[in-house]
């Protein structure tokens, strides 16, 4: 090898083995600290793409999950207001039931006349305060149920249909003026309540099923949502502990090519010695 102070070799050849030591050090120290493989287009820009791709796909799910779980609280209300709506229809039922024996004084059919039109009172408090963020499905003011979505291309929607407990309705058929003032109308009033109180628990049973429908899709969702934020990590998550131990050989490598470099630069200092006596 030629001795030369103007072009040293091995110190260059040194230095760029350190400068390639420094470099992966560095990459593995950002690694541990971020605790990601792939942390950016630079990295490895296939793999990020894919990775941000999905993060996309998680966010949407996100939006999916929320409105779901809004669709859940809106007929979680609907059907607590209907099913005490229920309890009530049977204690009218009792009472008009009560009313038309012909037999009980004046008095007494006044006092079941007034329990029955304070329990038709108590429906109508139920059914104007079975709302949730402004929709109620059992009063009447939706005509057209409610739609919400179900995936992130938003092609698929749950609808939530309503069902119109309202006196005078298709449901609850007599009005909410209906009197238990006489024996005949307290008799009339008895299968008619009964035709209402089995409407009312098929209402039930359809926004049950409903309910039914939109837990089983929150599941799928949130399963979905899990296995994707699986796959994002199985793609750019970074192995601490192989990472760990590749940091301790890159610092001892930092070392040695430190002392390497050292060595070659005292070349020069050889070829001083071969001019001195």
């Amino acid at each position: 090898m030629v001795s030369s102070i103007h072009t040293n070799s091995a110190a260059m050849s040194a230095l760029q083995v350190l400068n390639k030591t420094n470099s992966e050090l560095e990459t593995t120290q950002n690694r541990v600290a971020s605790g990601y493989q792939v942390s950016g287009a630079r990295d490895d820009a296939s793999v990020f793409s894919v990775a941000q791709n999905m993060r996309g796909d998680i966010g949407a799910l996100g939006a999916v999950q929320t409105s779901l779980n809004r669709a859940n609280s809106i007929v979680d209300v609907a059907l607590a207001g209907g099913e005490a709506i229920s309890d009530l229809m049977i204690e009218l039922r009792e009472k008009a039931l009560a009313a038309s024996d012909p037999s009980i004084s004046a008095v007494s059919r006044s006092a079941y006349d007034e329990d029955f039109k304070s329990i038709i009172e108590q429906i109508n408090t139920i059914i104007g305060d079975a709302t949730f963020d402004g929709a109620n499905l059992i009063d009447g003011s939706l005509t057209n149920g409610i739609s919400f979505i179900a995936d992130i291309d938003v092609a698929d929607q749950i609808t939530l249909d309503t069902e119109d407990l309202s006196f005078g309705g298709s449901i609850i058929t007599f009005p909410a003026t209906s009197s238990l003032g006489t024996a005949t109308l307290s008799s009339g009033l008895v299968s008619t309540i009964d035709t209402a109180l089995n409407n009312v628990n098929a209402a039930l049973a359809r926004m049950g099923a409903t309910a039914n429908r939109i837990d089983t899709h929150v599941n799928f969702v949130t399963k979905l949502n899990d296995s994707l934020e699986v796959g994002v990590g199985n793609l750019v998550d970074a192995d601490l502990s192989k990472e760990s131990a590749r940091l301790q050989a890159l610092q001892v490598k930092q070392q040695l090519g430190v002392q390497a470099l050292s060595i070659a630069n005292q070349n020069s200092q050889t070829i001083l010695s071969l001019f001195q006596n």
